[in-house]
């Protein structure tokens, strides 16, 4: 089986053999457990990481609470921009809420790969504007609706999270108690 970021890359151009081995050794696959923190408060990021299987939550201590921002599940990319491109300490946690796969994407090799094949960079910009606007949307609209509308949004665009995560990190990402998520999901039932 090819690595998933030949295959991703593939998909845009054609690469040499030399190209997809330098991928290959430059994003290691690796798997992390249940639980297990990729990044955590206070630590500077030094890798990204690409999902192929599992789900990753990033979150934040607010008043000794934890407060969920997102969530990543297969095909999506986990970065922490702030840390990664600034060097500066985390202030999200990035955990496996289950066994997770992922292409470890460290920020030197990847520096590296561009030196080699400066082709590569302009591919990984322009992915990294495009994922920037999505999350810069999805953000504003978040904001806009109510908590019921929230979860109906939740619910259409990543079903699988539902059953997935549980449903108090769910309430914590839609901004809600955990009681204030089942009143809105018995009266979407009744519905």
């Amino acid at each position: 089986m090819s690595h998933i970021l030949v295959e991703l890359m593939s998909k845009l151009t054609r690469l040499t053999s030399e190209e997809e081995l330098a991928i290959e050794e430059s994003f290691p696959i690796r798997t992390f457990e249940k639980r297990a923190l990729l990044i955590s408060e206070g630590q500077t990021a030094n890798n990204a990481y690409y999902v192929i299987s599992g789900c990753i939550r990033e979150y934040m201590l607010i008043d000794g609470e934890e407060r969920t921002i997102n969530f990543f599940t297969e095909e999506q990319s986990v970065i922490n921009f702030d840390s990664l491109a600034n060097g500066t300490p985390s202030k999200q946690n990035y955990e496996c809420t289950e066994q997770t796969t992922v292409a470890v994407l460290n920020l030197k090799k990847e520096q590296e790969l561009y030196a080699r094949f400066p082709r590569f960079e302009t591919f990984c910009r322009t992915g990294m504007e495009k994922m920037m606007g999505e999350k810069q949307s999805q953000l504003a609209e978040f904001v806009s609706l109510q908590p019921a509308q929230r979860y109906q949004k939740l619910q259409e665009e990543r079903p699988d999270l539902i059953n997935r995560v549980p449903q108090y990190q769910i309430a914590s990402y839609l901004g809600i108690k955990p009681e204030t998520l089942s009143r809105i999901r018995k009266k979407l039932t009744a519905k």
